[in-house]
């Protein structure tokens, strides 16, 4: 039996950089850095880089310089452009194979003792070394403080509730142990939004109360408005959210303007750490701009050559209109596979508060009837021309884990079955309407929740009020902003919602399957479920339906088993009992995925993956390597470098 560790020595011959990678020769860097360099306010490229950049390999050589310009709804979209720089300790290659990126190269043994080893020489964006004392820092300063880690680090850094042995070997060696193989640690550092075990030391030392003068830091607390020093020092050290321009990053964009403005723009990373094979530092573009719109005029903004690059806020139902915009010559338009397990899938909540509600959802028979009465064959004529996979939300056939039966189980349109089930049930009083009613006499109107982002979704809930109003089911769509969307959920305010499917439908056996079993408040069929998990208990409610105890319990021994015929045994069973329980209820997938690229941007593949995790979207093709062939207008003013590199 081959181990899941023996190929991860595959794995590892990737991760080290190819020969003669430390000998590339630097020929220079962007002109973008000409002047400051010749003032003395940057030292040349050669001695920003570290001593072993990481040489990026790419379908073609560019050349610096330009601006791209994309369109968000929220400026709270600035953390989507940490998921599209993509760069990670370690990464997803194109193939989803894991390889060494910030880190020169990695070693593992036995699944559970982790050395890595940092580029030496390398800077974060305002000049200071990136070292371990970046990763001490945050392990024994950050994540083991009560006050700014409540719950306590990270679940993935715990193996049965144990820590980590963190070693500092040297400035730029450390090392992670645990008793037991700690499968999830190297996919969350891959993650689109990865787990940071280092943060800029250097910089936020002054907002912790351990390292700062205290009458400077209650000055710095007062005039901020949070209401301690851990409050401010979690919301000026979030480097996910990207929204602080003064927090040092390894990106290769820094961010310049601070949130919130309908404008955010991100200058290059003077110290960033890749070359391409010419000895170019990346990334090749100046700037990356995004405007703040309304998200339902995103895709006409699009069409009206206001984007460069875009598939975010894009939809399939947005394809007739942007073909026909391409004529007119400013971009291309690309259709890319979507690795979401179903483009559009209902939730019920297992976790609502009320408490007829919830009885009803978590009855199997239920969901089941739910499932069998949606007619997907209508919502994929009507909605997608055909183009799409009807079935369940569970994995696509893109991954090596798909067998068919997952995808069909409970999802032919069958009335006469879905009926008997409610029957079972003992929901066969109606009223005068024809509608059944719940056991306490309410007429069974299914309110179902959406964020109300999309003409789609209003369309396709309104195929399915038709077919379950056959099972004498009524529904009701009740749209409201995001937040107020995602907060109902959590709190159990929600019956059932609606969103994508699952975000990775394109897994391996050695990608975790957490997504399939109780793990965050982010899975809208049990956010209370998941928040125990979550917060270690602290929050959240304690998993007390069998079948979902069961997945939680199939996701345990994953992470403990290193075999890889053991870990694809045990997706299976998940894979199984997921599609018998009807925990998530799915219509179609494999919807293609618009994506918008001028015809002056390079290096965009056009065929792709939309996923993202893994792949952080347009991450795993490494937007630093995309580069304009023509002068464009005039960037945005840019603030001294001070301000830039403090």
């Amino acid at each position: 039996m081959k181990s899941f560790w023996h190929l991860f020595l595959i794995l590892l011959a990737l991760a080290i950089p190819p020969a003669g990678a430390a000998e590339t020769a630097i020929t220079g860097g962007a002109a973008y850095f000409a002047a400051e360099e010749a003032a003395g306010d940057l030292p040349p490229v050669a001695e920003r880089l570290p001593e072993i950049p990481l040489v990026t390999v790419m379908p073609e050589i560019g050349r610096p310089g330009g601006e791209l310009r994309t369109l968000m709804a929220s400026p709270k979209d600035s953390r989507i452009l940490v998921a599209y720089s993509y760069a990670r300790l370690i990464g997803y290659d194109r193939e989803f194979n894991l390889v060494a990126d910030i880190l020169e190269r990695f070693e593992v043994e036995e699944g559970r003792i982790f050395t890595f080893h940092l580029r030496p020489g390398h800077r974060w964006s305002n000049g200071k070394p990136f070292t371990t004392e970046d990763f001490r820092f945050w392990w024994e300063d950050v994540a083991n403080n009560e006050e700014l880690f409540p719950v306590g680090p990270p679940t993935t850094l715990l193996v049965d509730g144990e820590k980590p042995e963190v070693e500092v070997i040297d400035e730029v060696t450390i090392r992670y142990s645990w008793k037991k193989p700690n499968t999830e640690f190297l996919p969350a550092l891959a993650a689109a939004a990865p787990l940071y075990i280092y943060m800029p030391s250097k910089y936020m030392k002054k907002f912790h109360k351990q390292y700062a003068d205290a009458a400077e830091l209650e000055a710095a607390v007062t005039d901020s408005g949070q209401p301690s020093w851990a409050a401010l020092f979690n919301r000026r050290g979030n480097q996910y959210r990207n929204d602080n321009p003064k927090l040092p990053t390894l990106d290769p964009w820094v961010l310049r303007i601070k949130p919130p403005a309908d404008r955010l723009v991100f200058v290059r990373n003077p110290y960033y750490h890749r070359v391409d094979a010419k000895g170019q530092q990346l990334p090749y573009l100046d700037q990356i701009v995004m405007d703040v719109a309304d998200g339902k005029l995103i895709p006409a903004k699009v069409a009206a050559g206001e984007s460069d690059l875009q598939a975010r806020y894009l939809r399939f139902d947005n394809y007739t209109f942007l073909k026909k915009a391409e004529k007119q010559g400013r971009f291309q338009l690309h259709l890319w596979d979507d690795s979401r397990g179903s483009n559009f899938a209902l939730f019920p909540n297992l976790n609502c508060n009320d408490e007829v509600w919830r009885a009803v959802n978590r009855d199997v028979r239920f969901r089941r009837a739910l499932s069998l009465g949606i007619n997907r064959h209508e919502i994929n004529q009507a909605i997608y021309y055909g183009l799409g996979k009807e079935g369940a939300n569970t994995v696509q056939e893109m991954s090596p884990l798909f067998k068919p039966h997952y995808r069909t189980a409970w999802s032919s349109y069958d009335t006469s079955t879905a009926n008997r089930l409610l029957d079972e049930m003992g929901l066969t009083e109606r009223d005068d309407d024809g509608y059944r009613l719940l056991p306490d006499g309410r007429r069974m109107t299914i309110i179902i929740e959406t964020a109300g982002e999309s003409t789609e979704e209003s369309d396709i809930l309104e195929l399915i009020k038709d077919s379950w109003r056959e099972l004498g089911i009524g529904l009701f769509t009740k749209p409201s902003q995001r937040e107020v969307f995602r907060g109902r959920i959590f709190a159990g305010d929600s019956t059932m919602s609606v969103s994508y499917g699952v975000d990775n439908g394109i897994p391996t056996a050695d990608m975790s399957p957490q997504e399939f079993a109780p793990s965050t408040q982010q899975q809208y069929m049990w956010p209370k479920w998941g928040q125990y998990f979550e917060t270690s208990g602290t929050n959240g409610t304690e998993v007390d339906l069998p079948e979902a105890r069961a997945l939680r319990g199939l996701l345990e021994e994953w992470r403990a088993n290193p075999e890889i015929e053991a870990r694809r045994q045990i997706w299976d069973d998940i894979l199984q009992l997921w599609s018998e329980q009807v925990f998530s209820i799915g219509t179609v997938t494999n919807i293609p995925q618009p994506v918008i690229v001028d015809r002056t941007i390079h290096n965009v593949p056009k065929e792709g993956v939309w996923a993202w995790d893994p792949g952080a979207h347009f991450g795993v093709y490494r937007p630093d390597t995309f580069w304009r062939d023509t002068p464009q207008d005039t960037p945005v003013a840019l603030s001294p470098v001070e301000d830039r590199l403090q």
